[in-house]
């Protein structure tokens, strides 16, 4: 089971042997010294496309509770999910455009 932590100054980090290992930035834009750069906050990109939690989940093809997750720091976005984050950040008009059109047939 993993044990997360939320600071003060709004990081989460995850408890493991005593020590604090940090999870995700508190803003996003700002890392942590010696972490990996993280896609923007989901928050952040949700607000910024003026929808809510239910469309932004819909948009993307994903349970709202994953959305939820994601927003309360309860988990973070890995791999596709990251990859398609960066891209909204970039052209979110674009993208759910694409993910809107019915998919090709293979």
């Amino acid at each position: 089971m993993q044990r997360l932590r939320l600071k003060a100054d709004g990081r989460i980090v995850e408890l493991r042997d005593g020590q604090e290992f940090p999870i995700a930035p508190a803003i996003a834009g700002v890392t942590p010294a010696g972490a990996a750069p993280t896609v923007p906050v989901v928050r952040d990109l949700r607000l910024r496309a003026r929808l809510t939690q239910t469309e932004f989940a819909a948009r993307l093809g994903v349970p709202v509770e994953t959305i939820r997750n994601w927003e309360q720091g309860k988990r973070i976005p890995r791999g596709p999910a990251r990859a398609l984050l960066a891209v909204i950040l970039h052209a979110p008009d674009t993208v759910f455009a694409a993910l809107a059109s019915p998919a090709p047939q293979l």
